[in-house]
């Protein structure tokens, strides 16, 4: 039990070590782009293109934090999600000005067009809260706002991030839905299966049920050991 016991406790003590040694998974991807006030003055069929500088393959987080200066109630700003600018499959993120702060989310894909998933029209965000989009390829889709969750799992059958617009104009007609300020946009990506420490549990778990094991076996040896000491003698 005592051997049990120090192999745990020096597995334990490597583990950390893994875990910075993890942070150099190969796959890993990240972007981060500041998005000024000014593209998203813009008509919807004329929205501001961003293209990624790497392809965010299937599993991604994505993290918003929007300090834009709202014209007036009625200013909302979009963003949009896309593989290619050129299929009509997105994801649509919407958040609305003060003091409503009205905040949607909605997915336009080539089987069934577009269609609202999440539509909270007061106080669905606000500019303190970090609003938080996620994709894997086990759990689907999900956003959030802060702590909160907006959509939860929502299957879109796969989703690799290439590239997003934003606007907030519906007819060109409109006024600039914002004056000033920005909205941080950054992507993270990568396949944990790659990870070195995606493999540490069961590592841990293998090499204690063969020490487990052996330590049985050797209990038991010594059980037998005792017993034919013990019948030599009174004989």
């Amino acid at each position: 039990m005592r051997v049990l016991l120090a192999v745990l406790l020096l597995t334990s003590s490597i583990l950390p070590v893994y875990a910075q040694e993890a942070t150099m998974n190969k796959s890993e991807r990240y972007d981060s782009i500041d998005v000024p006030y000014s593209a998203f003055n813009v008509y919807t069929k004329n929205a501001t293109l961003f293209k990624l500088d790497h392809e965010h393959v299937t599993n991604w987080e994505i993290e918003m934090q929007n300090k834009l200066q709202y014209t007036n109630q009625e200013g909302n700003v979009v963003v949009r999600l896309y593989e290619d600018i050129h299929t009509p499959k997105f994801i649509e993120i919407g958040m609305g000005g003060q003091p409503d702060y009205r905040f949607w989310v909605a997915v336009n894909t080539p089987e069934d067009g577009y269609f609202m998933i999440h539509d909270e029209k007061q106080l669905g965000w606000g500019p303190s809260m970090l609003i938080t989009a996620t994709h894997s390829s086990s759990g689907g889709l999900t956003v959030s706002v802060g702590q909160k969750e907006a959509v939860s799992n929502l299957d879109i059958a796969g989703f690799t991030m290439r590239e997003f617009t934003v606007s907030g104009m519906n007819s060109a007609s409109d006024p600039p839905p914002v004056t000033s300020g920005t909205l941080t946009f950054s992507i993270v990506s990568g396949d944990p299966s790659q990870n070195i420490i995606f493999y540490m549990p069961f590592m841990v778990l293998a090499v204690t049920i063969v020490l487990i094991v052996v330590l049985l076996k050797t209990k038991n040896r010594s059980t037998d050991e005792t017993k034919k000491i013990s019948e030599n003698k009174a004989s």
